[in-house]
């Protein structure tokens, strides 16, 4: 079932990055007409957000997808700020053009119809950083995605008062633009590939947390030593890590969380956990399951046999389920798509009032979820769980069954 959502992961998400903007006129007087901008949901935590690259060299670690390079990353960090510093842009400039000319063919549009490289988020760079030690959390995207397009659920937990670290799995994803306007396409090997994918994004996560312990004790693991916003490390409290992803980044962070006992909370957002073993019950995260808090968000459609995935349906999930002795609950979005739980789901409904976006790419990313709806869920449910399991602050969304456009499974 995965490996379905793995192919649109790569074609649909890659090809189809968030679009939103302010109204595009239909023509100027030169008969061109005015690029769609992007547009984002504004947080709603009390903190402005900003943001800062990093790139991190694992020079103890051979590249898996390209042998004989050291492993290298690109990570953005969130954090909560003070008032200051320039827009942050949605993507890095080669990415942004790359995916552009991508989603002119998946949109049926010209590769002109949106102004990608000039799209902003709402978060700043050089932002001055907030007093106080703060919860990290680890943000991992699907397969084959940029870490970009979870923007606007990372901006959210950052607002809320959260620093959250978000990763690119490089020569997975279409295009990592590294400094120096380096871009590093998407590598795969022949034949299956999956399992090493898994181990090279635990491997990739744990060097980002040794990275961050680094930056925790005043050093920068930038490879190039860029500055880096005062006070950035001291914002870190490494006692309390979290993870979640979405897809193929919801099965990273349980699998991190099977061999790193410094996250201590997970989420996954509709990743089928068994994903390249034939057998659910040889994958060890399903086998072990976990002692720590974890929560399941699937959709509706994307289980077995085009139903929800839950721990009901799916075969990965209910084994997970049962092997788990920590805190745990299984959410289900009925209406929604394998992309509602990343920028697709906000975007694209409104990204519909330019143009015609073809209706089987709709059915194929977000359903027919109500984009605001869908929206209320991931801001309601996300913070509430690492507030519970990070910060002790027990939330009543997570037990009480509030929101009509999420199904409680369990």
């Amino acid at each position: 079932m995965l490996s379905r959502r793995v192919l649109l992961t790569t074609t649909a998400a890659a090809l189809l990055t968030p679009l939103a903007g302010q109204r595009a006129t239909a023509a100027g007087s030169t008969g061109r007409r005015v690029p769609v901008r992007l547009r984002f949901p504004r947080p709603s935590g009390p903190f402005p957000v900003g943001t800062t690259e990093l790139h991190l060299v694992d020079r103890e670690r051979d590249d898996p997808y390209v042998p004989g390079r050291a492993r290298e990353l690109m990570i953005s960090i969130w954090y909560p700020a003070r008032a200051g510093g320039a827009p942050a842009p949605y993507l890095p400039p080669l990415t942004a053009k790359l995916y552009g000319e991508g989603a002119a063919q998946a949109l049926q549009q010209p590769v002109d119809a949106v102004d990608w490289v000039g799209a902003r988020v709402p978060a700043t760079t050089r932002a001055p950083v907030s007093r106080g030690r703060r919860p990290v959390v680890v943000f991992s995207p699907g397969f084959g995605v940029p870490r970009g397009l979870g923007s606007i659920m990372v901006a959210e937990l950052a607002s809320r008062g959260y620093v959250v670290v978000t990763v690119d799995h490089t020569y997975e994803v279409a295009g990592v633009e590294f400094p120096g306007g380096r871009l590093e396409v998407q590598t795969l090997p022949q034949g299956s590939y999956a399992l090493m994918a898994r181990n090279a994004r635990v491997a990739d996560v744990r060097f980002v947390l040794d990275a961050l312990t680094k930056l925790a004790r005043g050093d920068n693991p930038d490879a190039g030593h860029r500055p880096l916003p005062k006070g950035l490390g001291d914002l870190l409290d490494l006692r309390r890590i979290g993870a979640f992803g979405h897809s193929a980044g919801g099965i990273t962070s349980l699998d991190v969380m099977d061999v790193d006992r410094r996250v201590r909370a997970g989420i996954d957002l509709d990743g089928t956990l068994a994903y390249g073993y034939p057998d659910p019950a040889d994958c060890p995260t399903v086998a072990h399951g976990t002692d720590r808090p974890f929560l399941l968000m699937g959709a509706g459609g994307t289980g077995p046999n085009g139903g929800p995935q839950t721990h009901r349906t799916e075969p990965s999930w209910g084994l997970f389920w049962d092997h788990s002795t920590g805190w745990k609950r299984d959410l289900n979005v009925p209406d929604g798509g394998h992309y509602s739980f990343i920028d697709h789901q906000a975007l694209i409904p409104w990204f519909q009032r330019f143009f015609t976006v073809p209706p089987e790419l709709i059915a194929n990313t977000v359903g027919t979820a109500d984009a605001a709806a869908v929206l209320r869920a991931l801001r309601t449910y996300i913070p509430a769980f690492f507030d519970q399991h990070l910060r002790g602050r027990p939330h009543p969304a997570l037990w009480i069954r509030g929101l009509p456009e999420t199904t409680f499974v369990r």
